[in-house]
């Protein structure tokens, strides 16, 4: 059965999260419907690298696509892409072997999260507005914190004593660029709600309604107390999935710009 590599970007406001529910939209569930179209059955597995979350945005998500026959990939991505919603877009279709698996093989992921510092008519889907004046450099000596082995079971609505709450941060950066700061977090793999939750504490950092040592004792604890700090999903993309041999991006930039 030949397997098929999809690059896919998406803008996440009108659905539910990327995995498939029932009664409820979402980013797989309109790409299943797209590629049922096109095969005349349902005799496929579209696998994605990971779950985004209600709103959240996808720059490069990654999936595979196991099918019943070969098909040229350029033919491949017009077909889906012409029965898809705007929101969604297959950037890319690529032979790929019977075992690569987009979640399985992937090695890291990076997430960038965008800060708006003014009001906009424009950007209100793609941003999170914070009225509050912030200290980007307390939030910058914060985010190193992070860094590391850590243990983010005070970052996660997952359950810690269901999975392991250990991941792997190689770097949170942070710039600010016009109007927006721009965090970007990569990491081995990322828990429920884990990146939500840290930008928001990074915001309360920012407002001085904390500072690095209660960073220092939420990574050293369990907590929910950052629950009610989650950043809103509209400013949140999955920027990248990374497979083994693949550069790191470099460049920091935002997906609108505010002036």
């Amino acid at each position: 059965m030949p397997r098929y590599k999809l690059s896919i970007e998406y803008e996440g406001t009108r659905y539910s999260g990327w995995q498939v529910q029932k009664n409820a939209r979402t980013v797989q569930g309109e790409l299943i419907g797209a590629a049922k179209t096109v095969f005349g059955h349902d005799r496929f597995e579209l696998m994605g690298a990971g779950r985004t979350d209600a709103g959240v945005h996808a720059l490069h998500q990654v999936a595979h696509l196991d099918v019943d026959r070969k098909v040229a990939p350029i033919q491949l991505q017009r077909q889906i892409n012409d029965l898809l919603p705007a929101d969604i877009n297959i950037l890319r279709v690529e032979n790929t072997s019977a075992t690569f698996h987009a979640r399985h093989d992937a090695v890291a992921r990076s997430y960038v999260y965008q800060i708006a510092t003014r009001r906009s008519a424009f950007a209100k889907r793609f941003v999170w507005w914070i009225k509050d004046s912030l200290d980007l450099h307390a939030m910058q000596r914060a985010a190193v914190l992070f860094e590391g082995m850590q243990d983010f079971r005070s970052f996660t609505r997952d359950e810690p004593s269901q999975k392991s709450t250990k991941v792997l941060m190689e770097e949170v950066r942070m710039e600010k660029v016009g109007e927006m700061i721009l965090i970007r977090l990569t990491a081995s793999h990322f828990l429920w709600n884990m990146v939500r939750q840290v930008v928001g504490s990074l915001v309360e950092v920012g407002r001085r309604n904390m500072d690095s040592r209660d960073i220092e004792r939420l990574l050293k604890t369990e907590s929910d107390e950052t629950r009610r700090y989650t950043a809103s999903p509209s400013g949140l993309f999955l920027e990248h999935i990374y497979y083994k041999g693949d550069e790191r991006q470099r460049n920091l930039s935002p997906t609108i710009t505010l002036l």
